[in-house]
């Protein structure tokens, strides 16, 4: 990193050498070989809040999408997506510069109406939810109201995607204390999804059961922790006042690993700025045993320089 610049030479050999060290594979070819094949259509999730600098990094991205193509998968079989089309744009994330298709989901018409999820929670439907519209005619029939324990998956996973590759980068997030792999992988991706951050711990703590379902965490081969450069506080949007240019990336098919890790990180930098810690906040993390591991001594780490 060159303050808060990656360079993209440098970024695609840590891509390399992260795939290798979580696959447990000897070459980085063998490696991308074990996670893709040529007749897969591959999703790469990225987190675009940042924008320029504090996004997922487009040197990570377009590493991995190389790396998809030495497996031999088809540049029309991959492709590159978030939730909203202006902030991809924005932070950079286009066609021309990634060498693959760049997506975002086109609300309400992208939500898989088969693909409901439900947990414990009630949320307040807005507008681009999949049932928003349907629920203010009940409303205004008082047939009901606008409070919803559904969620709706978005099509680029549950139908589009066979497999798909993780790139969330490290921040903080309200309600969730963390924004990393579980994060970008249910909140990013499904409608009603403001219960999960805002209900207190009782809706995050509906995260990890969300993830286990086989339409996202099932498809998901691997999570890559962009800690290049870390927004501590003010996160998932840009807030380079209490950012850390960390310059590292972090790879394991274990979200609840990758970010026990990311928030032991955030609290570092946060005690050290005399900022309120997370505490609380990341308590879902340590009753998501059944998803992966947030006990440190039970999270081997394999250091690459």
């Amino acid at each position: 990193m060159d303050g808060f610049e990656e360079n993209p030479r440098i970024t695609r050999q840590m891509v390399d050498t992260v795939v290798k060290n979580a696959t447990g594979r000897p070459t980085a070819a063998d490696a991308w070989r074990s996670l893709a094949t040529p007749t897969d259509r591959v999703g790469i999730k990225v987190t675009a809040a940042g924008g320029r600098y504090f996004s997922t990094r487009r040197g990570v991205v377009a590493a991995v999408v190389e790396g998809l193509k030495s497996a031999g998968v088809p540049e029309k079989n991959i492709f590159v997506w978030d939730r909203d089309a202006g902030v991809l744009r924005d932070a950079g994330f286009t066609a021309e510069r990634l060498g693959c298709e760049v997506r975002a989901i086109a609300q309400p018409k992208d939500w898989d109406r088969e693909g409901s999820l439900t947990a414990p929670v009630l949320g307040q439907l807005n507008w681009g939810d999949a049932q928003f519209a349907e629920r203010v005619i009940a409303v205004a029939k008082n047939e009901g109201d606008q409070l919803s324990s559904k969620s709706h998956v978005c099509k680029l996973l549950s139908r589009d995607a066979t497999k798909w590759i993780n790139i969330p980068a490290l921040s903080d997030a309200p309600g969730t204390g963390v924004h990393g792999a579980i994060y970008s992988a249910v909140v990013d991706n499904v409608d009603n999804w403001r219960r999960f951050t805002t209900a207190g711990p009782g809706g995050a703590g509906a995260l990890p059961e969300m993830y286990a379902d086989p339409r996202i965490g099932g498809k998901c081969v691997l999570h890559i922790l962009d800690a290049l450069a870390v927004t501590y506080a003010g996160g998932p949007a840009a807030n380079p006042h209490f950012a850390n240019p960390h310059a590292t990336l972090y790879a394991s098919k274990d979200p609840v690993a990758l970010d026990a890790t990311g928030a032991r990180l955030l609290e570092q930098w946060r005690q050290a700025e005399s900022l309120p810690l997370l505490g609380s906040e990341t308590a879902w993390l340590e009753n998501s045993e059944a998803i992966g591991n947030f006990d440190e001594s039970l999270i081997r780490f394999i250091l690459s320089k």
